[in-house]
């Protein structure tokens, strides 16, 4: 069992996405790479806390690698755009991958090196140790479970088939 956090725009879109993908275990949405300690919702959508948006993924690295995370989340982001995913815009939807292993640590730099070639020095993605991940409030986790059809600038139907539980 591994861990990442991902930051890829608005937190409940992420979280919904991965839920659906065969080998995650879990996922909280929370709060990252921040100012202060226990920020909350108000506080980040206002900016007096600095942290992005974001969700905590538990998986199964052996019926999903760490590799095929990172493809399911470029997938589901624009890496080239800066504090902005979708129609929503500002520091909190910025994008970032924060690892808690250094091994992570090389293997995401090295496949974004990949994935990305000439094109690296223009992602916006950041690739940082995670230092301060939080939990949001209990409303915004498994948001659009509790509330069906609510706002997501997320595509559910880019999971494959045969990645889907």
């Amino acid at each position: 069992m591994k861990k990442i956090i991902l930051a890829g725009g608005c937190f409940w879109g992420v979280e919904a996405y991965f839920n659906q993908l065969k080998g995650v275990l879990e996922t909280s949405v929370g709060y990252v790479d921040g100012n202060k300690k226990n920020p909350t919702y108000k506080e980040v959508c206002d900016g007096r806390a600095s942290h992005a948006e974001a969700i905590e993924v538990t998986y199964d690295e052996k019926v999903i690698t760490l590799e095929k995370v990172l493809d399911q989340f470029f997938r589901i982001i624009d890496p080239f755009s800066r504090n902005r995913q979708g129609h929503d815009i500002g520091r909190q939807y910025r994008t970032g991958i924060y690892y808690d292993d250094e091994n992570d640590k090389v293997l995401v730099l090295n496949y974004m090196e990949k994935i990305f070639a000439k094109d690296l020095p223009r992602v916006a993605t950041e690739v940082k140790k995670n230092l301060d991940y939080e939990l949001a409030e209990e409303y915004h986790q498994d948001y659009l479970k509790k509330n069906p059809g609510g706002y997501c600038h997320i595509d559910m139907g880019l999971a494959k088939k045969e990645e889907v539980k």
